[in-house]
Formats: structure tokens, sequence, C-alpha cells
């Protein structure tokens, strides 16, 4: 090898290992999501006229993505349990949006009421005639220590979070196999990649997820212009922890915490958007030390393991105490 071009290598290795090590500490999206939103598609123009279904369109990240979708010109379909929710999400759609009153269906859903999906997948079709993209995003989590919980929590995590979510796909997935395209992105967590203290439920349903759309991916190979795409934000302003599950299922949680750490809604849809329409299979967006976590648990485990064991003692701490349990990231206690 020329000795010169040897030389300038000698340089530019390290210098491209400083680089991505840079990125990667000051990041809040994985590298090839963070590179798709500097030169990939942009959702204005790849989303503009597209039917896209949105669960969980009620509040927080689906909120959100109906105010994105409809700015990029989508037509939507909200879904949530709350219907008088919905039509406030619309109204606002309308507002921000060049959409009409026909551009959005409110169809109300509840995940839990299985033998209704196909009903409610049916009227989405006959309404628009087909669905481009279908967004799993409605879920629910958990607050509690396992020793405490009731198994009545687990199951229903389970029937919410992984079943309704396959039950859903169920139904809509057969007919882009028919049309011969469409994208299924459905909501994870970080906490579908690694685990964490007080949502032992919460944690099993999202890593149900992760390898259920892993595995439905490698059945589709035959139909390539279908995206199977899984989304795993780390914390996320949102409501969320408001309506977590705790030991029991009818106990609501008793400290929320504050919102001022986690990673802003609007953040988090952008970057979720850049990522469907540039086709990234599998999304990690987050703030740190949340997307740090994420590559150490990827490629040093036994660090993780020790990272995790030791923030999880004082975020089961806090919790105990009746303080903020995440603040243990941050080292910021709060009262409740």
């Amino acid at each position: 090898m020329d000795s010169s071009l040897v030389a300038v290598l000698w340089y530019l290795v390290p210098l491209y290992l400083i680089v991505c090590l840079v990125c990667t500490v000051f990041a809040d999206a994985d590298m090839t999501l963070l590179w798709a939103s500097v030169a990939g598609k942009r959702p204005e123009k790849k989303l503009r006229g597209l039917v896209v279904w949105v669960t969980g369109a009620s509040s927080g990240i689906g909120e959100e993505l109906a105010y994105q979708l409809a700015q990029c010109g989508a037509r939507l379909i909200l879904s949530s349990r709350r219907e008088n929710e919905l039509q406030r999400v619309k109204s606002h759609c309308l507002q921000c949006s060049n959409l009409h009153n026909e551009d959005i269906l409110v169809l109300p859903l509840d995940l839990l009421e299985r033998q209704s999906h196909e009903a409610k997948t049916e009227a989405a079709i006959q309404y628009f005639g087909h669905i481009d993209v279908l967004i799993n995003n409605s879920g629910r989590s958990q607050r509690s220590l396992f020793l405490e919980t009731s198994l009545e929590v687990y199951h229903a995590l389970m029937e919410l979070n992984f079943l309704g979510t396959v039950s859903l796909t169920k139904q809509v997935l057969p007919h882009m196999t028919k049309q011969g395209s469409g994208s299924i992105v459905t909501v994870s967590s970080v906490m579908g990649l690694v685990g964490a203290p007080l949502g032992t439920g919460y944690a099993a349903s999202k890593h149900a997820l992760q390898g259920f759309f892993n595995s439905l991916r490698a059945e589709l190979t035959d139909y390539p212009n279908i995206l199977i795409s899984t989304v795993c934000p780390g914390p996320v302003q949102s409501k969320i922890v408001d309506n977590a599950f705790t030991e029991d299922l009818n106990k609501r949680v008793h400290t929320v915490g504050g919102q001022e750490h986690k990673m802003s809604t609007r953040r988090c849809v952008r970057l979720m958007l850049v990522g469907v329409v540039n086709g990234v299979q599998e999304m990690w967006i987050a703030q740190q030390p949340f997307l740090l976590f994420y590559y150490v648990w990827q490629y040093a485990p036994t660090l993780g393991w020790f990272l995790t064991n030791k923030l999880g003692r004082k975020r089961v701490q806090n919790f105990k105490a009746g303080l903020d349990a995440d603040s243990a990231y941050f080292n910021k206690p709060k009262a409740s």
C-alpha cells in the first residue's frame, strides 16, 4: 500500500472514530436516524395525501403525531377510547393544517376489545379506501415493584400493550399485503431493549413487541414495500406516567414527577416521522444519558448491568420514599 495513503488513513480513521464518539455522546437518536434527518427524505413531501391510522391519538406522542401528520398533509384516522378527546385533537388538526373535515376520521377504539378490531378496520378502509400507515401507539406503563404487584396487572399489560397491538396489526396487514405496500410502525420503548426496576410487566410487554415485529419483518421478505418499524423512545414529555399501572389494577400513581428532564414530544415525533419516510426499521430516540445506555447495553452488556443495578437501586429507594423515581437518573430528587 502506498505510504502516503497509509499516512492519510492513520489520521482519518481515529478522527472518524472520535467524531462518531462525540456524535453518540451528544446525540438524541441513533446514527442511522440522525443521518436520515439531515440527508434523507422529508416527511412534508412523502406523507402528503397518505392515509395514516394513529392509535392512542388523544394525548402524548399520539396527539403530537396527529398534529405533525396533519401539517404534512396526511389524511388521518384518530383512535383511542376517549371520543371527546379525539374530537378536540381533530379540531386542532384542522386549525393547524390545510386539511378539511372529511380528511380526518375519528374512530374510537379500545385495544382490549379485540373482537371489535375487524369491524373498526373495515370501517377505516370503507371510509378512505385503504390504509398506508398504521402507527401502533396505544399502551400503558407501570410503576410498581414486582413483589407488591398483583398478577392481574401483568395480565392487563400483556393484553393491552402486546396482544391488543398484535390484534390490530393482524387486521390491517392483510390489506397492505394485498395492495403491495404500507408501513406498520409500533411505539415500543427503551424498556423494549433493556430492563429497569418498577416496570417489570411493562418491559416484558415491550420486549414481546420487539420480538414479535422483528420476527414478522423476516416473514415479509416477499413484500419489500411493506415497512415494519419499531420506535424505542426514552422518557418523553407526556401523561404516560399519570396513567401507569401500579401494584393494583384500580390504584393510581401517587408521585408522577417532573417533565423537565424528558425529551420534548415534538422532537420525538419529528424524528419518528423522519424514520418512517426513510424506511428506518428500528429507531432509538432519547436524550442522554438514556441513549448512551442503549449503546452500552448493546455493545458492553456487563457494564450495562452494572450501571442499571447501580441506578436501579437509587430508583427503588426514591420510589419507596415517595420521591420521583426517575430523578435517580439525574441526581435531582423531587419530593411528592
